[in-house]
């Protein structure tokens, strides 16, 4: 009895056991990068010792369970080191990883002829043969709904760094700080968050895009009105298309790993075959540059078997690529086959993308900085065309697009918001909050907008306040202007200034009038008195932009620059015809009265010697910029290139004598091309090419000086290497 009672127990043990160990186990967290908190996509998990695994969603996500015995759950992924955790005996239990980054290296394939090759190499042929069919830009056109994030943190946050004066106030978030980084990731701490909801918009013939921008909802240390940032957190200026040989970053030009040329920058290797990839057979490709100094990808693609078209990617720039302070960048995307309305698959879009720019240290001991941006699309048609006038404008924001609740975002947002995230918002909210951050950001917004904001007003033009030089000796001058607050329609601005050693007083009056802000229709009046030079008295050089320049021109000897004061009254009228075509038309009266010594003889009486003029002039002006992305701020528009379009310039000048004191007739004429451009692996390139001609004879200073460069300010404008 004994015996069987003993074997009894036993077994019922034994089943008991088996049992304990045969229940289902389900296992789910998420998988992130140590370094950028941000969640690593594609990654394997898997039970150890097993053959049952998955792999992470493009958020960093994954779910797995198991019937049989295990105890240990690990994770792989190119790039990084794997890494394994316990599990307990739960039947549900909450597993996340943390991962840090290692070298990657492509193994070495060794080909011999006539036998047979890298087995990479046939499906990438069929990827070059199968590009036009897959490639969205074969579309006649197409729309979908973007949502889009972008999160700026600090990170590398040394001791020496948290002991500056303006960081200590912040010490005591770093519990939170610790808390967004996790077990074992580094602390970051953020700066900015925005998100937008937009409907974006291409037609192929001609190309035109637009974009318009529903909602943002915008949180950052510093951003006290968001407009501008309002108009480049869309989708526009997130668009990555590897189908392209070449991929502007950072103002560089990356080769893609499916460029037409893509056996002379990258080695690749065949890694798997077969994986289910959303329901899609995919072979699994990794690649590197064939030299490390070259603007090229390291990262992994996943092929479809079928089509031949890519399905997903992740690639990533370590810093040997020498980006300057660009320690790394990473993109990461998804893309999905798009049926027309037969059911018939015409291309593949990419639904979500992650891109990150990882900024080292400008200096030893301070701190560095994570940018990220995600976006996500859906709801594609295809082959739906817009009539050309629906892209006059390539953005347009909703009047109403930072007005929306909570509940409006937990509605329309693609993907939840993490807990991490939701901390970022409340970090930044008690970030911006604290005296010491405020002051340094009042005195930073100084210092980039050159004005101090007081309501409806803008005190400053801190980098002209002063100055010194040979004329006036000690250059005191103050300038205000009004901002929106004061009116969306009219500008008003004004400077004064006085000379320690000449004793006299200078001054500045005007304003510019908004008619139409759809073509951007404005006219104005100004009129100043002020000391000028020579080497600047040109419709250029006034038109420049360049601040510090300007600032700087009033430093020093003037007597070199022929300095003169200067009177001038000048009514403006300005219009875009249509878009990239504006005209502007300008009639101006100007005294030249000279501080050095200068004289000019009438051409028809030579024996009269004067040293003083009055000009009076109408300006035509045109400009051409097709291709030119504009963002508006308040009362002006900030130009943001033509992308690699060149930008003409036009200008004619009649000068017209006895009209308001004018003494002379004559006539100029001036042309001015720039551009931009790629050139490939080499970079980029820009050129200006100027040419006019003055067919009249007047004195010197009406004609065009050829402008040197003596101060520490690079200016486009000028020789930079003459005196």
């Amino acid at each position: 009895m004994a015996v069987k009672f003993f074997l009894s127990s036993f077994f019922i043990f034994l089943f008991s056991f088996q049992a304990l160990y045969a229940q289902n186990i389900t296992v789910s967290g998420k998988v992130i990068d140590r370094d950028t908190g941000e969640g690593v996509p594609f990654a394997n998990v898997f039970f150890k010792g097993t053959t049952i695994g998955t792999t992470t969603d493009f958020d960093g996500f994954y779910t797995l369970s198991s019937n049989k015995a295990t105890d240990t759950l690990a994770v792989s992924y190119v790039g990084y080191a794997s890494k394994e955790k316990a599990i307990s005996k739960e039947a549900k239990q909450t597993v996340n990883f943390q991962l840090f980054a290692e070298a990657t290296t492509i193994a070495e394939i060794e080909i011999i002829a006539g036998e047979w090759e890298n087995p990479a190499w046939e499906i990438l042929r069929n990827v070059m043969k199968s590009k036009k069919l897959n490639d969205k830009r074969k579309l006649s056109a197409y729309q979908y709904e973007s949502y889009s994030k972008i999160e700026v943190d600090i990170d590398n946050i040394s001791e020496k760094f948290k002991k500056k004066k303006a960081v200590r106030e912040i010490i005591q978030l770093l519990d939170s700080i610790e808390h967004i980084a996790g077990e074992d990731g580094k602390a970051i701490l953020p700066l900015f968050i925005s998100e937008s909801l937009s409907n974006f918009y291409y037609n192929k013939n001609p190309e035109k895009k637009h974009e318009d921008i529903l909602k943002t909802k915008i949180t950052g240390v510093g951003i006290d009105d968001g407009s501008v940032v309002s108009q480049v957190i869309g989708s526009t200026y997130q668009e990555y298309n590897f189908y392209e040989n070449w991929m502007k970053i950072v103002q560089k030009d990356f080769v893609s790993p499916i460029a037409d040329s893509w056996r002379a920058f990258y080695k690749y290797e065949l890694k798997e075959e077969g994986l289910d990839i959303e329901g899609v057979k995919c072979s699994r490709i990794d690649f590197a540059p064939r030299s490390p100094q070259d603007l090229a990808f390291t990262g992994s693609m996943w092929i479809t078997d079928s089509t031949f078209a890519l399905k997903r990617i992740d690639v990533s720039v370590n810093k040997e690529a020498n980006l300057n302070f660009i320690e790394k960048i990473k993109i990461q995307q998804n893309l999905v086959p798009i049926d027309d309305e037969n059911g018939e698959v015409v291309a593949w879009l990419p639904t979500k993308t992650r891109v990150l720019l990882d900024i080292g240290e400008v200096k030893d001991n301070w701190a560095g900085m994570l940018a990220k941006f995600y976006t996500s699309n859906k709801d594609f048609k295809v082959n739906e065309e817009k009539p050309l006038a629906f892209f006059k404008e390539p953005m347009n924001v909703a009047e109403d697009s930072r007005e929306s609740s909570n509940e409006y975002w937990d509605e329309h947002r693609h993907d939840s918001l993490t807990l991490s995230e939701k901390n970022v918002y409340h970090m930044i909210d008690t970030i911006k909050k604290l005296p010491t951050i405020k002051t340094y950001l009042e005195v930073a917004n100084i210092i980039y907008n050159g004005y101090k904001k007081v309501g409806k007003f803008d005190l400053g033009g801190y980098i002209y306040m002063y100055a010194n030089n040979s004329i006036e000796g000690n250059r005191f001058r103050f300038k205000a202007k009004t901002n929106e607050d004061f009116s969306k329609k009219i500008k008003l601005f004004g400077s004064v200034a006085y000379g320690t050693k000449d004793e006299r007083f200078k001054y500045t009056a005007g304003f510019d009038y908004m008619l139409s802000r759809k073509n951007w229709t404005r006219f104005g009046f100004s009129h100043k008195y002020d000391i000028n030079q020579v080497a600047f008295f040109s419709d250029d050089f006034r038109n420049s932009g360049n601040h510090l320049f300007l600032a700087t021109s009033f430093w020093g000897d003037l007597d070199r620059g022929r300095p003169f004061l200067h009177t001038e009254s000048d009514f403006y009228f300005q219009t875009d015809l249509f878009r990239g075509f504006t005209q502007k038309i300008s009639f101006r009266s100007q005294k030249f009265d000279p501080l050095f010594k200068f004289e000019y003889f009438d051409i028809e009486n030579p024996e009269i010697r004067k040293n003083k003029f009055t000009t009076s002039e109408i300006i035509f002006e045109s400009r051409i910029s097709f291709r030119e992305k504009r963002l508006l701020n308040g009362n002006s528009r900030i130009n943001l290139g033509s992308g690699g379009r060149p930008i003409f310039t036009l200008r004619y000048t009649r000068g017209i004598k006895d009209v308001l004191g004018g003494d002379f007739d004559y006539h100029k004429f001036e042309g001015t091309v720039k551009q931009n451009f790629r050139i490939g692996l080499f970079g980029n390139s820009s050129y200006r090419l100027t040419a006019g001609y003055i067919p009249s004879k007047i004195p010197y200073p009406l004609l065009q000086t050829h402008l040197g460069n003596e101060t520490v300010f690079f200016n486009f404008m000028s020789f930079n290497l003459m005196n």
